[in-house]
């Protein structure tokens, strides 16, 4: 989940319960367990669990406050000491630091930069490896778009309009209206899509518009999602790639208290090791194994480890 919650009430509520719990800077103090949370989102528990996997690996003590809540809530409960380390996307750094208009954060190593640097100096973070995903607005299309490659970008998408390609689009009504968004796709691809090209939906739930687009709803064969939504593969959808860097960067790291960090320095490269291969296929496919298939996420994020050889 990258972006921050609209409930105040419900983030009122978390905040309360964050607030109840011992800081993880007394637990430092006394040799206990590094916190490790994460948003509530299903990649947000994917992550966390990762990340308490490789710390316990190690042999360090971990307590778990996973899916804790949106960014907001997990954010404060960081800059208050709640909790130790959690799993954060580096294009939220455009809001944590209120530099939106800032053009690094479509690069992504220049927004890792970015944001790493300000949370060091301002806050005493210390932000690890980025992997190569992006969690970034994405359009995923059918696979059987004629005339596209196997590996499609937004650039494809623009040719196959110019030739009148059969197209339409199945997206909340954010997507479409924002600047950030479909506009900012249409003004770095030369392309502009009508009324009747568009199946604009009230609710911003991505499950629903890539439901329509695999299964062909209204005449729909396109979708906007995550790029790292588990459905995009279960459905048979391919993302497009943003070739001309339209969209903020939001690329997923850990995010961790310099002083719990001091504690085993050797985490560091141990979780860059586990995020170095955590690309945008390999996401899609660990997310849906839980949100599509119903599976454990800690059981999907140890799977994942083992086989790859990430644990120490």
């Amino acid at each position: 989940m990258r972006f921050f919650a609209r409930l105040a009430g419900v983030a009122a509520a978390l905040a309360s319960a964050v607030a109840m719990q011992p800081s993880s800077s007394a637990l430092a103090a006394d040799g206990a367990a590094l916190v490790v949370g994460s948003k509530i989102d299903t990649e947000g528990a994917l992550l966390g669990e990762m990340i308490a996997a490789v710390l316990e690996g190690r042999g360090v003590p971990v307590e778990r406050r996973l899916q804790l809540g949106p960014t907001n809530i997990v954010r404060a409960a960081l800059l208050a000491g709640q909790i130790d380390i959690y799993p954060e996307y580096t294009g939220n750094g455009a809001l944590f630091f209120h530099r939106e208009d800032d053009p690094a954060w479509t690069d992504a190593e220049r927004g890792y930069a970015e944001v790493a640097a300000l949370d060091k100096a301002h806050n005493g973070l210390v932000w690890l490896a980025a992997a190569p995903a992006d969690n970034t607005w994405v359009i995923a299309v059918r696979r059987d778009l004629e005339g596209l490659p196997a590996h499609p970008c937004l650039s494809d998408l623009s040719g196959y309009l110019e030739r009148r390609g059969r197209f339409r689009l199945a997206a909340s009504a954010e997507f479409v209206e924002s600047p950030a968004a479909l506009p900012a796709f249409e003004a770095a691809y030369g392309f502009h899509l009508s009324g009747d090209q568009l199946l604009t939906l009230s609710g911003g739930n991505t499950a629903a518009t890539l439901r329509a687009a695999a299964q062909g709803i209204s005449g729909v064969n396109a979708a906007m999602a995550y790029g790292t939504d588990g459905a995009i593969a279960a459905l048979g959808l391919t993302a497009l790639c943003d070739d001309k860097h339209a969209q903020v960067v939001y690329a997923p790291a850990p995010v961790v208290r310099a002083a719990a960090l001091a504690r085993d320095p050797a985490v560091a490269p141990a979780l860059d090791a586990v995020f170095a291969t955590l690309t945008r296929e390999t996401l899609q496919q660990l997310n849906a194994r839980i949100a599509v298939e119903g599976e454990d996420a800690r059981a999907v994020a140890g799977d994942y480890l083992r086989a790859g050889h990430l644990l120490p």
